[in-house]
């Protein structure tokens, strides 16, 4: 139904950091604002509340699923929650959901998301934000467009950045919680390979090892196991094929993230500053600008363009303005003014992608994503 102009109404589900970035950008559009917060740990819920002041607390998911003004409600809860709260609020309300990334964690779940997806009866958004990020928008534009690149043959993604953070009870130490550190922090790659490609790979490799981070902590649950870096190679049809290369102990670098797509005609590589928070303006001055740099084969030469982030937006978030553009869109979903971009289908297709890597980085193992468990559909 097409409700211009209508201020929409949302609850959270589970509100720590990522959470809260949600809160402050949502706070940018007027529009879309949270009026119920369910959050169980204590001191997340008070700093959710003082960024939200309309909005009130509620003691269960299902009293918040169940609150008559919440018209669409946004997951932001640990990864391991996800699965479990997408079925119950199918079961019990269906409503318009944002649900964070990863949108699962094992395959049993993707199996059982899969088999949801085809009953629900509203829009379901995966918050892939990095395809928002204004760099990279402008980088998948022009690789479509194919007139700087022709068709993709080769793709690169580089992230060289910080170690993971402190979430509640450090929940993110642990593979069974988070995937695996190729689901947590790399299905947005996987995301970001399909789209710049358009198609799904076929095949992949992997890489990687716990070579330095939190190998020193310990919990009643034993010493974490993350991987800290890794490289993946994946094969896509047509001779095609990407690479990631992930390291989680660079945050010196000028750049977090590095994406380079190769055709015929010649390249086109994006570079994209980590958050601006974590920059040492006051020994290295003010922070990179992002850039996006052509580089034809004939005529050669590279073409820098920079493309700096609105500062406010900036502020609001550590993904480089895209957490904001992504809620602009999905408010237009709620609306019924526009169609999901980021559909569950393709938030399944990057977890099963990295759950697929993490399986050959243990085991060196060559993964076949045409068939059998690992089967992209």
């Amino acid at each position: 139904m097409n409700q211009t102009g209508k201020t929409m109404n949302y609850g959270m589900l589970g509100c720590g950091m990522m959470g809260q970035e949600h809160l402050r950008n949502m706070a940018l559009l007027p529009q879309a604002k949270a009026v119920a917060i369910y959050e169980p740990d204590a001191s997340m819920l008070a700093a959710a509340l003082a960024l939200a002041p309309g909005a009130r607390a509620v003691g269960s998911m299902a009293a918040l699923i169940d609150a008559g003004d919440v018209d669409a409600l946004v997951i932001t809860s640990p990864n391991f929650c996800h699965a479990d709260q997408l079925l119950a609020i199918a079961a019990r309300r269906p409503l318009p959901i944002l649900v964070e990334k990863p949108a699962c964690t094992d395959l049993a779940s993707v199996a059982r998301l899969r088999e949801m997806a085809l009953q629900y009866s509203q829009p379901i958004w995966t918050a892939m934000e990095y395809r928002y990020m204004p760099p990279i928008a402008e980088l998948i534009k022009q690789v479509h467009a194919q007139s700087a690149t022709g068709s993709a043959v080769m793709l690169s993604i580089r992230e060289h950045r910080y170690p993971f953070l402190e979430k509640v009870g450090d929940w993110n130490r642990f593979n069974k919680n988070t995937g695996g550190t190729l689901v947590e922090k790399c299905c947005h790659f996987f995301d970001l390979m399909r789209l710049l490609m358009q198609a799904d790979p076929i095949r992949l490799f992997a890489s990687g090892g716990q070579n330095h981070n939190h190998v020193h902590e310990s919990y009643p649950d034993g010493i974490p196991d993350i991987l800290d870096n890794a490289m993946v190679v994946l094969d896509f049809p047509g001779g095609r094929r990407a690479l990631l290369e992930l390291c989680m102990f660079a945050q010196g670098s000028r750049y977090q993230e590095e994406i380079c797509v190769v055709g015929p005609l010649g390249k086109i590589e994006c570079k994209v500053p980590g958050p601006t928070r974590f920059w040492p303006a006051d020994t290295l001055g003010e922070p990179p600008v992002a850039q996006l740099i052509v580089s034809p084969r004939n005529p050669a030469g590279p073409h820098t363009l920079d493309i700096p982030v609105d500062p406010h937006l900036l502020a609001a978030g550590d993904h480089n303005g895209s957490t904001f553009y992504q809620h602009q869109k999905f408010l237009s979903v709620v609306q019924g003014l526009a169609a999901v971009e980021v559909s569950l289908s393709d938030g399944l297709s990057a977890v099963v992608i990295g759950l697929a890597a993490e399986h050959s980085a243990k085991t060196g193992e060559v993964v076949d994503l045409t068939q059998g468990p690992w089967a992209l559909l």
